[in-house]
């Protein structure tokens, strides 16, 4: 029953996804009682809640990675062009 009323304790994304589209099988196939119905609906909100935090968590991860490798791409484009720079500084000189 806990794993019921915190999903993010336990499942990773694939494990919520599966589970996520059972669900979604499952009020379609129809059949339940309305009270079945209504918990299936409330476990795949739960779910789906918990699919998008992975998702955003992964994004984040992401641009976060895309961000550290840009500023190392400035950083050394920076210092190449202060090399060169210099270089012609004292060409000049």
């Amino acid at each position: 029953m806990a794993a019921d009323q915190n999903p993010r304790a336990t499942l990773g994304y694939e494990q919520a996804r599966d589970e996520l589209i059972d669900v979604v099988r499952r009020l379609e196939a129809g059949g339940a009682t309305l009270e079945e119905s209504l918990a299936l609906w409330e476990r795949g909100e739960e779910l789906a809640k918990l699919c998008r935090h992975w998702l955003e968590g992964a994004r984040a991860r992401l641009d976060a990675a895309l961000a550290a490798e840009e500023e190392q791409e400035l950083a050394a484009g920076a210092a190449e062009q202060a090399a060169v720079d210099a270089e012609e500084s004292n060409r000049t000189s």
